[in-house]
């Protein structure tokens, strides 16, 4: 059985669950680059000889091999995509490696000098048996073939947290190998990024790799193979291009890193270098292949030869899914006006008009305001992990230290401790960039919450953070889908599995973009049960505290012009005055909540109660019903499983109604919300079971696992008493092992039985 991917991740309330992971059968390979060649999925002879075709199909597809095989134990049925047909084989005429590979380079047209350059084999490093996944692997292997026929333009679009690095370094790797190309130029926008991949991913070549730095008049030195430059630093200015330093044929791949940023654009001043170095075969490399008026990636490099977007990602379990949480404040969704002969902070008299959320920190500051968003992000902290690595996006610079200072006063004990826990990082500021491989590192604490404006919305790789809030207007669907993928990566080893966005500005509207490839996962998370107020502001009874989806603006995520490299907006201490106004009465409004349903992958605007009890009644229509499925199920967690799959968020449901159905079990809570019947507590079914008294069938030894089972019932729910394995941990083990359990009834099944009456005594009312 080989295991392609590891199983999308679930988010249930605070944990999470593994789906089933991604397996086939048998998996062949080439042996010198391990490429696959064909997948068998294998049945007993109780199935015919094609009846795991279909599946073999899809899997092949997914891992795009030519051959799918389907057997039985008496011989195979073969699908070949290279020419569509089908043909039955016997067990004897199986085809070789060499077979396969024949046909397909046949196919193909893969000459011997081509062929030489694709199975060259891949790095492997044997200290962390680190290997391309199933789809790198794919983007790697067209690629190369590609380059071996002759293409030069080519373009690779795979979803932030995905590994474009590694995948560029592999391409790089093999290439120099087998000699397809003698030197490589990797153009990126960010020095951390630079500094990131020769540390990082292309640390194998060693000696081989140089960063292009130089002063001016310096001659740049050309004895390496991979040269790794910033667009405009290699670019220069007229005058002092240092990209002329090197003869036009003297490179023979340009890999353009995050090729969104409009390099290819006409009258940017980096195309200067691709239109120089225009022999070479130019690879562009994006998470979010740009199309607008204006610029166009596709124009330029060509369709994607592979893409490998977000929500396959999250599928499959290689990018942590998330939750989001959208506030609104009432100066936000109500618009503000001054009042009559209003004066900000300078005594100047505010223009009369009404402000909205794209003026807030643009043109017009609310102290306020500024505050709130510091208590409603200090709250989550508190809640969820003062120690959850977090980044707030901010309208500019001034804007993201406004920010830092509001937060430190609202975590001035935790500042205290350490006056890094809260830093602002943004591109003027160097002691600032100085701690963003701590900010990086999952082994340092500190920073641990980070305002920005604009450096950290793409490439620099921080795998546990846990929130990303929203406090900039982001209309670019580009840059939506870049501050996203700061947050994808999984790090289980450090407790990300999943990440939360709260949403203050609106951007989250982008996700119903038919543009946006990966929806959210939406979990309700509400203050405490009694609580009226989070950080101080008040809340509205019904508010909700974990939320969904929607609106936005702002930029337009190409700031390539900015002259450190680093990404910020330059233009963010301009001459424009803003006006700073305060005494606002800012508070949180209540707010509508957006679901996925399961069934279309749409988005749902309703209560998670509502939503929950439309799909419980989707599947029950009446109360008998649900009543008599219950009785009859062999297993009640299966049907509780079942609807959970039709959209049934029970945890969430938990979560948002508090100490009203705290003490229900999940029986109980879906007679409540669906059926508006009267629930029963836990406490109240284990004392009408006690007193129709089951329990007094049996023996005293036999009442006592009984009554343990009552209270794993109370504390968890009717799942523990369904599975066995809880007669392995306490208090069971104190009667012994679960066979010695069972023989006190009379063996497995007459246990079995008992557990089974002792469930119906339980729903009998």
């Amino acid at each position: 059985m080989e295991h392609i991917a590891p199983g999308e991740i679930h988010i249930k309330g605070r944990k999470t669950k593994r789906g089933n992971p991604l397996k086939v059968d048998y998996i062949l390979a080439q042996k010198v680059t391990n490429r696959p060649l064909a997948v068998v999925e294998a049945k007993d002879k109780k199935h015919s000889l094609g009846s795991g075709m279909q599946q073999a199909v899809n899997y092949a597809q997914k891992l795009d091999v030519p051959f799918a095989f389907s057997s039985n134990g008496t011989g195979f049925l073969e699908h070949d995509f290279l020419t569509g047909h089908e043909r039955e084989l016997s067990l004897e005429s199986f085809p070789t490696e060499a077979e396969l590979w024949q046909r397909y380079t046949a196919n193909k047209g893969i000459s011997p000098e081509i062929e030489k350059v694709i199975t060259e084999p891949y790095n492997f490093d044997q200290f962390t048996n680190r290997e391309p996944r199933y789809y790198q692997r794919i983007a790697i292997d067209r690629t190369i073939e590609a380059v071996a026929k002759g293409q030069n333009r080519l373009l690779l679009v795979m979803a932030t947290g995905t590994g474009k690095t590694f995948t560029a370094f592999q391409i790089v790797w093999r290439l120099l190998k087998s000699k397809a190309v003698k030197r490589v130029l990797y153009l990126a926008d960010r020095n951390v990024l630079i500094d990131q991949t020769i540390r990082g991913d292309f640390q194998p070549l060693g000696n081989s790799v140089v960063k292009v730095h130089r002063q001016k008049d310096e001659r740049l030195d050309s004895s390496y193979e991979v040269y790794m430059s910033l667009y405009h630093q290699l670019a220069g200015e007229p005058g002092d291009e240092p990209f002329r330093d090197f003869a036009p044929d003297f490179f023979d791949l340009v890999i353009v890193d995050e090729c969104h940023r409009g390099s290819a654009r006409e009258d940017s001043q980096w195309r200067r270098i691709l239109d120089y170095f225009h022999n070479a075969i130019h690879l562009g490399m994006t998470a979010t292949p740009k199309e607008t008026k204006e610029v166009s990636n596709i124009t330029y490099f060509g369709d994607p030869i592979y893409t490998y977007s977000l929500k396959e990602g999250i599928e499959d379990g290689f990018l942590a899914p998330y939750k989001v949480i959208r506030v609104g404040l009432n100066v936000d969704l109500e618009n503000w006006r001054p009042y009559e002969g209003q004066t900000d902070t300078e005594g100047e008299l505010v223009e009369d008009r009404e402000y909205n959320v794209r003026d807030f920190d643009k043109n017009l500051i609310i102290d306020e305001r500024t505050k709130a968003v510091a208590k409603y992000v200090t709250a989550w902290l508190e809640r969820f992990g003062a120690d959850s690595k977090t980044i707030v996006f901010c309208v500019d610079i001034e804007h993201a230290e406004r920010m830092r200072q509001a937060l430190v006063n609202e975590n001035a004990e935790r500042v205290k401790a350490n006056s890094r826990y809260i830093m602002r990082i943004t591109g003027d500021d160097d002691y600032g960039k100085s701690q963003l491989d701590n900010f990086a590192d999952p082994n340092e604490k500190y920073p641990t919450v980070v305002t920005t404006s604009k450096l950290l919305t793409t490439g620099v790789d921080i795998r546990t953070v846990k929130l990303i809030v929203l406090e900039s207007n982001i209309n670019s669907m580009t840059e939506f889908k870049q501050i996203i993928g700061r947050g994808t990566r999984i790090d289980e080893e450090h407790g990300k599995e999943f990440f939360t966005i709260m949403d203050f500005r609106a951007s989250t509207r982008l996700f119903s973009d038919p543009d946006f490839d990966g929806e959210p996962v939406v979990i309700i998370n509400l203050p405490p049960p009694g609580e009226d107020k989070i950080g101080g502001l008040e809340v509205p009874p019904n508010w909700p505290g974990d939320s969904e989806d929607e609106e936005s603006e702002g930029s337009d995520g190409d700031w390539e012009d900015d002259n450190d490299g680093d990404g910020e907006d330059s233009g963010s201490h301009g001459p424009l005055r803003k006006v700073r106004v305060n005494g606002v009465d800012v508070r949180l409004l209540n707010k509508l909540v957006q679901y996925i349903d399961p069934k279309t992958g749409k988005l749902l605007t309703e209560t998670v109660r509502d939503f929950s009890k439309r799909s419980i009644r989707g599947r029950f229509e009446t109360l008998d019903s649900f009543i008599h499925a219950w009785s009859e199920a062999e297993r009640k967690s299966a049907i509780l499983e079942e609807l959970e799959n039709q959209g049934v968020f029970l945890d969430s449901v938990r979560e948002e109604a508090g100490a009203e159905v705290a003490n229900l079990d999940d029986f109980d809570l879906i007679l409540h919300i669906a059926f508006d019947r009267p629930p029963l507590t836990k406490k109240e079914r284990i004392d009408n079971v006690k007193k129709r008294g089951y329990l007094h069938k049996y023996s005293a030894d036999c009442q006592a696992v009984l009554s343990a089972l009552l209270d794993k019932y109370s504390d968890v729910g009717i799942g523990e008493l369904e599975n066995t394995r809880v007669l392995d941990n306490e208090p069971f083990t104190r009667f012994g092992s679960p066979t010695k359990i069972a023989n006190l009834f009379g063996g497995r099944e007459a246990y079995l039985d008992a557990v089974r009456g002792l469930e119906r005594e339980l729903y009998a009312a």
